[in-house]
């Protein structure tokens, strides 16, 4: 039993879930959400912090801040409370409310940005008041996740070497894709193993990380409205594209055997599962990379009036995929976000 005097010191790696009897195929699900900031974010969290403090650039009086729509900055806020530094998360109005929440109990200031900053919609006029905020106090340490390199770094050090001890004849890696930091860091650390290891990254539909046209996307956790800084194609073999109608059935299915996971590992265990439909498998050794878990999501995902009310009466059959317990709550207001 692992005894800890600081939350980011714990960490379950080396839990997978076997999803073959509930899906017809082989995938191994690495389980990220065991943490106490709930999510695979804390990896890059810790790694940007410490790093800044090895450099110098995170002080004592240093003020951090960072543009998150969730996960992030709750990892930050734990952190943060942790090493005594004040931290304020710049988020937007479509930031889902436990996020918000918890970031608060924490100790951290959440400001929500409710405008939009020309073409680059509200994710530029969150980074357009983060440069604000630094230019203004030169207290204010922006770690910027989207192109510091220690985001990949963390996956680089931490999650592919896990997944290669587990897994020594893995074959193909599905890897949900948001600012890229846990693709890049996987993708580098495999490049360079001995065996083959193909890398499909999973988007949402509606996301233009991979050149496509921005679009509606209304659940959080993947996808971005601009092409991720981070991001190096030639370490991709693949992209696999999800609609969000497929994310909440494959959350629902999940849930029904009883793994409540969030929206980012619905659409990843999608595209997994939709790849895997399509090629040989025989004998092929897959995992996915599932970042969190369905807490966050329950008035969203997992509430079928906000199903019914964000995709319309075209997708109202996805809310069946449901416990039917969860349709007989009250209706809950519908939200939207986009990363």
């Amino acid at each position: 039993m692992p005894v800890i005097s600081v939350p980011q010191a714990f960490n379950e790696e080396d839990l997978y879930v076997d999803l073959e009897s509930m899906f017809g195929h082989r995938l191994f699900l690495k389980c990220e959400g065991f943490n106490f900031a709930g999510s695979i974010k804390l990896k890059a969290a810790n790694e940007m912090v410490e790093s800044a403090e090895r450099s110098g650039i995170l002080t004592k009086g240093s003020i951090l801040v960072e543009s998150s729509s969730g996960n992030l900055g709750v990892a930050l806020s734990m952190i943060a409370a942790c090493k005594g530094y004040s931290f304020v998360c710049v988020t937007d109005s479509r930031c889902n409310l436990a996020s918000r929440q918890m970031m608060e109990a924490l100790g951290s200031q959440v400001h929500v940005i409710s405008h939009e900053h020309g073409s680059g919609g509200l994710l530029g006029a969150r980074l357009a008041y983060l440069r604000a905020l630094c230019a203004a106090d030169d207290r204010y340490v922006w770690l910027s996740q989207y192109t510091n390199p220690d985001n990949w770094k963390a996956h680089y050090f931490t999650t592919a070497p896990a997944i290669a001890r587990f897994f020594p004849e893995l074959d193909v890696l599905f890897v949900g894709v948001g600012t890229t930091g846990t693709l890049m860091g996987c993708a580098r650390w495999f490049r360079s193993w001995p065996r083959r290891v193909r890398i499909v990254a999973v988007d949402s539909v509606g996301s233009a990380i991979f050149g496509d046209p921005p679009g509606r996307r209304m659940i959080p956790g993947l996808g971005m409205s601009v092409r991720p800084p981070l991001l190096d194609e030639s370490y991709v073999d693949e992209v696999v594209r999800v609609e969000e109608a497929d994310t909440i059935r494959a959350c629902g299915d999940l849930a029904k055997r009883g793994f409540l996971f969030g929206g980012s590992t619905g659409t990843v265990v999608s595209g997994a599962m939709a790849w895997l439909e399509r090629h040989e498998t025989s004998g092929l050794t897959s995992v996915a990379i599932a970042p969190d878990l369905g807490e966050r999501y329950l008035d969203t995902v997992y509430q079928p009036n906000w199903v019914r009310t964000v995709f319309g009466d075209e997708e109202t059959d996805v809310s069946e995929v449901l416990h039917r317990d969860l349709a007989a709550r009250e209706p809950s207001t519908a939200q939207g976000w986009i990363l």
